[in-house]
């Protein structure tokens, strides 16, 4: 009695305020004043029901303190207030994230791919030039995904392209290099070839362990690329570091062609700013089907993405890559005369498809290419973001290889022979670019939503090529032409393969080639409300080259040009409903006279600096136009999506050569008539000839269900010449070029990718590929009379999960070991690029 106690809740109250004083600065007094109140209050309320003698309670009112002067925060203090700020917002985002079942994608996932169906892919790279999702996007764009890189087994891109509808390969021509030469819808796209949206000049051949995706974007296309872009470009996107979470995934493959490949690849988050991505590679392979030829490769590369702030991205990547071995050039082609179309490779008849017809003491290649990129983008607004790539490369092409040219045949046809012609190169091309562009969102006062985008580039290109002397002297003993070339080798049972080589020396009478072009583009897509998608730009190239070297006679050369290039494309997307699209498009591009800058003939898009008849090769640009009318679906919950386009593509002012014997002949074509000994004619090239190539292109990627994923396309073509300066290449066959179709084409091509979830454990796949005939011919009329037979492939593989860590991959290409052939050589006695025959690889990954 006599004492009051606080009630337990209270003095747990007190307890705690008692304790937070200590850090706040607030005085024990005033918390006893507070308390004392409240505990007199609680007896005050009870006084009519008992009576108490409690002494009276005194309570000091708080004094009030004087408060000190405020300070402004220093530097300091701001930057640790807004990083408190920062990792306080983090915290609640985790906190408030849905839970990620356990299906969710890998932490490597694709960022343009639908996360639950990893085949279709839903946006491009280059977001400002098609901001809209590729079923909303008025042009044809097979994209192949990262999974169906894998799933393809395709570590190059010519095995992802060759297994890819619409896309054909070809062979270096005119002096060409050999390497990456595409065809898409018809038209020769080796110098249309992108790296992260930035041109990758010279032909070279390319691996996949740094690739993300490939994206083929066809029909013209200058205003997005630049010169160029007659029936299509392919685009490369790399792999970016991600600061969504670390992850460390290894890949090893052993192979039946004695294929030992490992790959690695590797995702550190550094903070949440900042992340670091490498990867390597190292493969020792043999090529199946074909003896003596070797694949060898390594390579790596590092990516870095770092945010200094919410409004500044930087990412930078280094690529490096070399490719060695033993070249394949492939097989001699039978023909029993130049009036007949009758024949076909070799093996068709009789030899054997193992035949190599090179030397193996001699023959190699070395191809490398080094890339560095670096790229910034600040968004000055929430509405207006502008960047700038910068990219520095060097792609090098050194081989020395041999062509079985010029069969001559016999009775009986396994006495037939062949000439061993070398070919070599030394090509080393460099590449400085840089891309400025800003990207401006707004919306006008009728409801269109607009994304603008303006940019500048300028763009210095350098290639130098040389060759190696001396080819032809190993040789010796041999019967040999005049050129030299040894003659009498036996196509059934080559006998030079073991011939003695000796130290290679280049000839050091480079022909240099420098293209320089400054480029301006406008583009725009106004959206109204998801209902009508207008877009459309234009492109201003100022383009130009020189060239020079020296002729076989040790005379030098050199020749230039310079033009002014515009193109535009306009586009006009309906969307009946909001999973569809109805569209129609068109669009320009131009080839200007060397843009295949790899090359030293011009007749094949390069520019001849030492060409006798002066200036006659100088011609204004070759002018491509396109339409197309397509539409694109997203069926079964919007994983699938299906395309279907009608186009007509149309080349005016294209290249024609002809070999001219006399004065007034080429005065008439306005060449000059100056044969270099020993030659006595000259080769005149002249312009006007036109070609026409319409078709329909059909696509589907995605699920169908859950566990069954599709990828693949239909793509039929009609080709023709409808103009020509020039006779046929053989008159016996064809007196003129008009009507007929064109070279290097697979009118008919399929490609279908498909898999199927069994279990949690099991997925089995398969690929079907199948192209019509393809027809040979100088320039691209096809005019020769030879042909490759069409063909199908089949391919087959099944994975197996073991756990959420491994799994095990096992592919068997070409299951029925179909002999069949890549591309032809256009001339009246072409080789044959063989392709590989029947091989099983299993692949490990590791995922962690």
């Amino acid at each position: 009695m006599g004492q009051v106690v606080a009630p337990k809740s209270l003095r747990s109250v007190v307890a705690f305020d008692s304790w937070d004083e200590r850090s706040s600065g607030v005085s024990g007094k005033t918390v006893s004043a507070v308390a004392s109140l409240i505990a007199v209050a609680s007896v005050s309320s009870g006084a009519h029901a008992q009576q108490s003698n409690l002494p009276p309670v005194t309570v000091d009112a708080p004094v009030e303190r004087p408060r000190p002067t405020a300070s402004k925060p220093t530097a300091e203090q701001i930057r640790a207030r807004n990083a408190l700020r920062r990792a306080a917002q983090q915290r609640q985002q985790a906190a408030t994230a849905p839970v990620v079942p356990s299906n969710a994608p890998a932490a490597d996932r694709n960022p343009y791919a639908d996360p639950a169906a990893p085949y279709k892919v839903d946006h491009v790279q280059a977001g400002g030039k098609f901001p809209e999702k590729l079923v909303d996007t008025p042009k044809s764009i097979t994209v192949l995904s990262k999974e169906v890189l894998e799933d393809k087994n395709a570590t190059t891109l010519k095995q992802a392209i060759l297994s890819t509808a619409g896309v054909t390969l070809g062979s270096g021509e005119g002096g060409n290099a050999f390497g990456d030469r595409f065809f898409i819808r018809g038209f020769d796209a080796r110098n249309d070839i992108f790296i992260d949206g930035v041109r990758d000049s010279g032909v070279s051949v390319r691996e996949n362990f740094f690739t993300e995706q490939v994206e083929i974007l066809r029909g013209p296309g200058s205003t997005f690329s630049g010169r160029g872009i007659a029936g299509g470009a392919i685009n490369i996107v790399t792999k970016q570091a991600t600061t969504e979470k670390s992850f460390y995934n290894t890949d090893t493959t052993f192979g039946t062609d004695q294929t030992k490949r490992v790959t690695l690849d590797v995702n550190q988050v550094i903070n949440p700013r900042l992340a670091v991505r490498a990867g390597g590679l190292f493969q020792d392979a043999n090529v199946a089907g074909r003896d003596y030829v070797k694949d060898n490769r390594n390579g790596a590369f590092v990516a870095t993405t770092w945010t200094p702030t919410d409004t500044i991205k930087v990412t930078g990547n280094y690529i490096h890559t070399e490719l060695t071995g033993v070249p394949d050039f492939g097989v001699p082609y039978y023909r029993p005369s130049t009036a007949s179309t009758a024949g076909g490779p070799f093996p068709d008849f009789g030899a054997n498809r193992n035949n190599w017809y090179g030397q193996i003491n001699r023959d190699f290649f070395r191809t490398g290419q080094d890339i560095g990129t670096i790229n910034a983008e600040v968004q000055i607004t929430p509405d207006l973001m502008v960047s700038n790539k910068f990219r520095a490369s060097r792609s090098t092409q050194n081989y020395v290889g041999t062509l079985p040219e010029s069969p001559v045949v016999a009775t009986p046809l396994s006495a037939s022979t062949l000439t061993m012609n070398p070919q070599s190169r030394l090509q080393i091309t460099d590449v400085l670019a840089n891309q400025t562009e800003a990207t401006y969102k707004f919306q006008d006062g009728v409801g269109f939503k607009h994304t603008a985008l303006a940019g500048i580039e300028v763009d210095r290109e350098r290639s130098s090529i040389d060759k190696y002397l001396g080819l032809t002297s190993e040789g010796n003993g041999i019967p040999t032409t005049p050129a030299g070339s040894p003659t009498g080798v036996s196509v059934f049972f080559p006998q030079d393969t073991y011939l003695p080589g000796k130290a290679l020396a280049l000839a050091g009478l480079p022909t240099k080639i420098g293209i320089d072009t400054v480029s301006g583009y406008v583009m725009d897509s106004a959206n109204y409300h998801d209902l009508l998608i207008l877009n459309g730009g234009f492109r201003y190239d100022d383009y130009s080259i020189k060239a020079s070297g020296y002729a076989a006679n040790g005379t030098f050369g050199q020749q230039s040009a310079e033009f002014l290039i515009p193109n535009f494309n306009l586009g006009l997307t309906l969307k009946p409903l909001p999973n569809g699209s109805v569209y129609v498009a068109y669009a320009t591009s131009a080839n200007p006279v060397g843009a295949e800058f790899d090359g030293t003939s011009t007749a094949y898009g390069g520019l001849n600096p030492t060409l006798a008849g002066g200036n006659n090769q100088i011609f204004g640009p070759e002018k491509n136009k396109a339409i197309e009318l397509g539409t694109k679906w997203e069926l079964f919950d919007r994983h699938l999506l299906l395309t279907a386009a009608l186009f007509q593509t149309t080349k005016d002012n294209a290249r024609e050569s002809q070999n001219v014997g006399d004065a007034a002949t080429a005065a008439a074509l306005g060449c000059t008539y100056a044969p270099v000994a020993p030659a006595t004619t000259v080769s005149c090239i002249t312009a006007g000839a036109a070609y026409r190539i319409r078709g329909i292109d059909l696509g589907v990627g995605g699920k169908i269900t859950d566990k069954w994923s599709v990828f693949g396309g239909l793509v039929l073509m009609q080709s023709e010449v409808t103009q020509s300066l020039a006779p046929s290449a053989n008159k016996a066959l064809y007196p003129t070029n008009v009507g007929r179709p064109l070279a290097n084409v697979a009118h008919e091509s399929f490609s279908l990718l498909s898999k199927y979830q069994l279990n949690d454990t099991w997925e089995l796949g398969g690929q079907a590929v199948y192209r019509s005939k393809i027809y040979g011919g100088t320039l691209l009329a096809a005019n020769q009379g030879t042909s490759l037979p069409s063909y199908w492939r089949f391919d087959v593989f099944a994975e197996a999960k073991i756990n959420k860590n491994w799994q095990v991959k096992l592919f068997v290409n070409n299951i029925f070991d179909k002999r069949y052939y890549d591309a032809l050589y256009q001339s009246a006695a072409p080789f044959v690029l063989e392709a590989p025959g029947r091989a099983a690889y299993l692949v490990i990954s590791a995922r962690y």
